[in-house]
């Protein structure tokens, strides 16, 4: 599945797929698990296709929710030029 395929979906479909996916894999591990699953490279495209059904979803929310754009963290303050650490010397056994 592509992700152009995806994102012409609506939020309902990709919910329902994204079920249908969940389902398919859990499946693909219990045969994998007794043996039974001829191609394991199917839990591994399922996986994928999850991860691509949930960046749809949060690009669609994101797009609902007016799109407004995520605040920048807090700076932090650059250390003091005037401080440096105390060598520790005699803790390392050193002899001066």
């Amino acid at each position: 599945m592509f992700y152009a395929e995806i994102s012409g979906l609506s939020a309902k479909e990709i919910v329902k797929k994204k079920k249908e996916l969940q389902a398919e894999m859990f499946d693909a591990r219990m045969k994998n698990s007794m043996g039974q699953l001829t191609n394991p490279m199917v839990i591994r495209a399922a996986r994928k296709d999850i991860a691509r059904l949930n960046t749809a979803m949060t690009l669609l929310v994101k797009k609902s929710a007016g799109a407004a754009a995520p605040k920048a963290p807090a700076k932090k303050s650059a250390p003091k030029a005037g401080k440096k650490p105390a060598a520790k010397t005699a803790a390392r056994g050193k002899k001066g």
